[in-house]
C-alpha cells in the first residue's frame, strides 16, 4: 500500500473539497508513491511527532491539523517540514473535511460525551456539527464532567437554565453560540472562545463552555486509528495524544 492509496481512502470518507475555504487537507510532505508498512495518528504534526514515526519505522504521518497551512518562506534545518522531508516520512492532513464528515471530530465528540439522540445541524455557512441530548442537570455539574471525560480544564458561563440539549464543536467554534440559540440549545461546547461569546451567551440564556481545542479534537485520533487499521491490515497503524498544553 501507498501514500495514494491510504489518502485516496480517506478522501472518499472526507473528501478535500468539503473543508472551508481557508483550509488546506490533503498530502502535503512526502512521495504519493512511497510505500507504507507503518503509519503514525495524530492530532499534529510537530518535532515529537516526527521522533515517534522515526523511532517506530513509520513512512507516514496522519494529522488532523495541515502541517503546512500557510505558504513557507524558507526550508530550514530543525522546521518540521525540513525534519519530514529529510527523514523521508509523508504527511496527510484532513481537517475541517474531517471535522465535519461522518466519525469525524464532532460525532467522534458527541460520541465520547455519550450525547443521546444525535443529530446533524448544518450553520447558516455550512459548517455541520453535531448535537444530542443529555441527562437533564445543570451548568457547574456539566463542566465536572466534561472535565472528567475531556480532561484539562474547563471555562464556562452559565445560563442559569437546565441543560437538557447541547450542541458541539470540537476546536475554535465560539461563533456557533448563535446556532446554539437559534436551534434551541442549551448549551454549546467548543474551544477557543473570545471574551465577548461568553458575555453575549448570559444573556441569549445558553451555558457556553470552553473545553479545550486539543481536548475536544483528539477524541478522534482512536477511531481514525480503528478506521484505518481495518481497512488496511497489512500496515501497522499507531497513534500519538502527546500535548504541551499543561493546567494548573
Amino acid at each position: 500500500m501507498t501514500v495514494r492509496n491510504i489518502f485516496d481512502f480517506l478522501n472518499e470518507l472526507y473528501p478535500i473539497n468539503t473543508a472551508c475555504d481557508f483550509d488546506n487537507p490533503g498530502i502535503l510532505v512526502g512521495d504519493c508513491e512511497q510505500k507504507v508498512s507503518k503509519a503514525l495518528v495524530s492530532l499534529d504534526c510537530t518535532l515529537h511527532t516526527i521522533e515517534v514515526a522515526k523511532n517506530n519505522g513509520c513512512e507516514l504521518i496522519i494529522t488532523h491539523h495541515p502541517v503546512i497551512f500557510h505558504p513557507l518562506k524558507n526550508l530550514l534545518k530543525g522546521s518540521v517540514a525540513y525534519e519530514l522531508a529529510s527523514n523521508n516520512i509523508a504527511v496527510i492532513s484532513m481537517h475541517t473535511n474531517l471535522d465535519v464528515g461522518d466519525g469525524g471530530v464532532n460525532d467522534s465528540l458527541a460520541k465520547t460525551l455519550k450525547l443521546q439522540n444525535i443529530k446533524t445541524i448544518v450553520c447558516d455557512d455550512g459548517y455541520v456539527l453535531k448535537g444530542g441530548d443529555v441527562e437533564n442537570t445543570n451548568a457547574n455539574n456539566f463542566a465536572d464532567y466534561l472535565k472528567e471525560i475531556l480532561g484539562g480544564r474547563i471555562k464556562f458561563v452559565d445560563a442559569k437554565k437546565p441543560i437538557a440539549k447541547v450542541l458541539l464543536c470540537g476546536g475554535s467554534g465560539g461563533d456557533y453560540l448563535y446556532e446554539a440559540k437559534k436551534h434551541n440549545f442549551d448549551a454549546l461546547v467548543t474551544a477557543d472562545i473570545k471574551h465577548n461569546f461568553f458575555l453575549e451567551a448570559k444573556d441569549l440564556g445558553v451555558s457556553l463552555f470552553d473545553a479545550g481545542h486539543f481536548n475536544t479534537e483528539d477524541v478522534v485520533i482512536e477511531p481514525l486509528k480503528d478506521l484505518l487499521q481495518n481497512k488496511f491490515p497489512k500496515i501497522s497503524f499507531l497513534s500519538d495524544h502527546t500535548t504541551f498544553i499543561e493546567y494548573k
